[in-house]
């Protein structure tokens, strides 16, 4: 672990979380060739009746995550888990952790049974999931809430006063959930829009309006040498018209990635849609032919 850190993005509303790793070639999730510094980032939405959290980080960081979100909630104040991602470490591992050191009242997911799919600890002596540490608390205990359908609305507390939408990702490789909050006006894009990495440990860790930290060679290629290699020669059409209803639905004036830089300001919001639509109409299959790619080839 390299640093840590806590951003409180709409004050007292919702924290981004976020643990740097260096890219060093090992990280899946950016091209081999990225060097420099990345986050990792889970985020915290509040209210005095209940909280949501979306994600939970890798185990590496778990110590650090579990203090950042004590310094959010108390370990009475009632939490809801969103893994946005079930099938993705990052997503799901620190879940049991979570859950045994503060009040976790449910699991929002896509599946049944969600604690068959985040017990990543180490065995207790009773043979369920434990926390290094903890009671040994089994995760059977963790209530599953079933988000379904394109888009499910949910609440953080029991107010209803602070709508969350949970939507299927318009562009994806693996089962995942992007999720709106409309208090903040905060689209969490998952492992969309994370193309923004650092030279220093030291970030900034937030690309605030003006700063202009994405072209269109940078994203088509990191979009290409990562998990969406497969865009070239697709058929792109469908992924722009989901985006597209998902900009003009919602009022987005931050990005909230599940890892890199979180983008912020209607400008950056724009300048971003813009260059990955124009990315997507350029690789479709009316344009451009699918072809073989040999292994370690960067495009």
């Amino acid at each position: 672990m390299t640093g840590h850190h806590v951003i409180e993005l709409a004050r007292g509303k919702l924290w981004a979380l976020q643990n740097v790793y260096p890219l060093d070639g090992r990280a899946s999730s950016y091209p081999p060739s990225a060097r420099g510094f990345t986050v990792s980032n889970c985020y915290v939405l509040k209210e005095d009746d209940g909280a949501i959290m979306l994600d939970s980080g890798y185990p590496v960081h778990a110590p650090s995550i579990l203090a950042q979100l004590g310094s959010i909630v108390g370990p009475d104040h009632p939490l809801s888990m969103f893994p946005l991602r079930m099938n993705e470490f990052m997503s799901v591992c620190n879940v049991n952790a979570i859950a045994e050191r503060f009040n976790v009242v449910e699991c929002f997911s896509p599946v049944p049974e969600v604690h068959l799919w985040v017990d990543f600890s180490a065995k207790s002596e009773n043979g369920h999931g434990g926390a290094p540490g903890g009671d040994g608390a089994s995760l059977e205990r963790l209530k599953t809430t079933l988000v379904s359908g394109n888009m499910q609305r949910l609440q953080v507390g029991n107010s209803g006063t602070r709508p969350v939408d949970a939507i299927v990702a318009p562009i994806r490789l693996i089962g995942t959930r992007w999720s709106y909050d409309h208090a903040t006006k905060t689209l969490f894009s998952s492992d969309m829009f994370t193309h923004v990495w650092r030279d220093s440990s030291a970030g900034p860790w937030v690309v605030e309006d003006g700063e202009d930290a994405t072209t269109y060679d940078h994203m088509r290629s990191f979009l290409l040498n990562t998990r969406y290699w497969w865009l070239e020669g697709a058929k792109t059409d469908s992924l722009r018209k989901g985006l597209a209803a998902l900009f003009e639905k919602y009022d987005i004036e931050t990005l909230a990635p599940g890892y890199g830089c979180i983008l912020r300001g209607r400008k950056n919001v724009e300048r971003e849609y813009k260059i990955l639509e124009e990315v997507l109409r350029k690789l479709d299959k009316k344009v451009m032919r699918p072809q073989y790619v040999p292994l370690g080839l960067e495009r």
